[in-house]
């Protein structure tokens, strides 16, 4: 069983988030929607990006990526990107692009990473991707495995319902295409003949394929053909959907590649309840009462089902067949009502040949790894360390000795 602290904790999380989502209810039905929306709330401490490398190693920046939406992303750079690539003079990497001359001096150039886009939980309503909690997560993604990690802060409901969360995932999936595209090219004129007017066409390039720029860190050292999608709790759900549009485009997503998902105690529901859906009605932190006015709160009245697509990955007509799904890694925990669902899916996945193990953690709660009570004890390190190795089997150029 858990800790007596950690029903504690239980209790008063619970009466915190039943309070929030009964005002975001009555703020829903008094119209407070918006196109542009929100990624957090007033009320959830934020921490600052740092562009310089800390005691962990690793260096942060946040970037506003859509000018039409509140779509927000943070990155996590580890200093192993550092690898035969130049410092600044200042010891910090907030925004150096080495040079075509560094790039000569060093033929084997900077290294590339391997880049995992992240989806936070907060049952679509609350939680943030610059969240204490979120961070710190972030940042142990980011040196376990050796990756650029991209946070994304999609639009919270009941602000912007669905499918705003999901169209800003997918979006995000098309940026990265895009900024690997824009750093090809600016490599392209680099190397061209050309002499000193080098850097005016380079720009104008930029501005000719969209209102980006290129992002240094990612044209230096990200390698979008070695992408994974990490999801927890709803952001399980997001990044789920962005797979599935993923193999749906196969080589238009390149030169994305999408090469596997980690789906970290997924919020699924459905309308027939499940054996752990009875039993755990009333487990910690999130019960069913909880999760069910978020999804309220989430999906369009006129929407409003259980069995929406977005909620239940049993429903056939949505995304490709399942034989054609990415490698999927399922955590799932002992007190989690939502459990037996994730771990149904993952069974479908495996009935049609698809790599997708499931990781049980006894005595463990939703969000185990990932609260921010909850980042430090042993079961959230070795949850983050068993990710690590499943995920390096699919982003090592040279494969993995390990499996599950």
């Amino acid at each position: 069983m858990p800790s007596v602290a950690v029903k504690l904790y239980s209790i008063i999380f619970k009466i915190l988030l039943k309070h929030k989502l009964q005002l975001l209810h009555q703020a829903a039905i008094e119209g407070a929607t918006s196109p542009f929306g929100i990624t957090s709330r007033p009320d959830e401490s934020a921490v600052p990006a740092n562009p310089s490398f800390g005691p962990d190693g690793v260096a942060t920046k946040d970037i506003h990526v859509d000018p039409l939406t509140s779509l927000s992303l943070r990155l996590f750079l580890p200093n192993s990107s550092l690898d035969r690539a130049p410092r600044d003079n200042g010891g910090a990497y907030g925004g150096y692009l080495p040079s075509v001359a560094d790039a000569r001096r060093r033929s084997a150039g900077p290294r590339k990473l391997p880049v995992v886009l992240q989806f936070h939980g907060g049952g679509f309503v609350s939680g943030s991707n610059t969240s204490a909690a979120n961070d710190f997560f972030c940042r142990r993604v980011a040196k376990l495995l050796d990756v650029i990690v991209i946070a994304v802060g999609y639009r919270l409901a009941p602000e912007s319902r669905y499918p705003a969360a999901f169209e800003d995932g997918l979006k995000v999936l098309y940026w990265l295409g895009k900024q690997a595209n824009l750093a090809d090219c600016i490599k392209s004129m680099g190397t061209a003949k050309g002499g000193g007017g080098g850097d005016i066409r380079k720009s104008q390039i930029a501005d000719a394929l969209g209102s980006s720029s290129v992002e240094p860190w990612l044209a230096a050292h990200g390698d979008p053909s070695r992408c994974v999608l990490l999801g927890v709790s709803c952001g399980a759900n997001i990044a789920d959907f962005v797979a599935r549009k993923a193999v749906e485009a196969g080589k238009l997503a390149e030169p994305v590649k999408v090469v596997a998902q980690v789906l970290m105690y997924p919020f699924f529901t459905g309308s027939a309840p499940t054996r752990s859906e009875i039993k755990l009605a009333n487990s910690y932190f999130y019960d069913k009462a909880l999760c069910l006015l978020a999804w309220k709160l989430f999906l369009p009245e006129e929407e409003f089902s259980l069995d929406h697509p977005a909620a239940n990955p049993a429903v056939s007509g949505w995304g490709p067949p399942l034989k054609c799904m990415l490698p999927t890694l399922t955590v799932v925990a002992e007190h989690d009502w939502m459990r037996d669902r994730a771990i149904a899916y993952s069974e479908e996945l495996r009935k049609v040949n698809v790599d997708a193990p499931v990781l049980e953690y006894k005595d463990a709660v939703h969000e185990f790894a990932t609260l921010d009570m909850l980042l430090r004890t042993p079961q959230a390190l070795a949850c983050a360390d068993d990710i690590a190795i499943w995920v390096k089997k699919y982003i090592s150029i040279h494969g993995h000795e390990f499996s599950y």
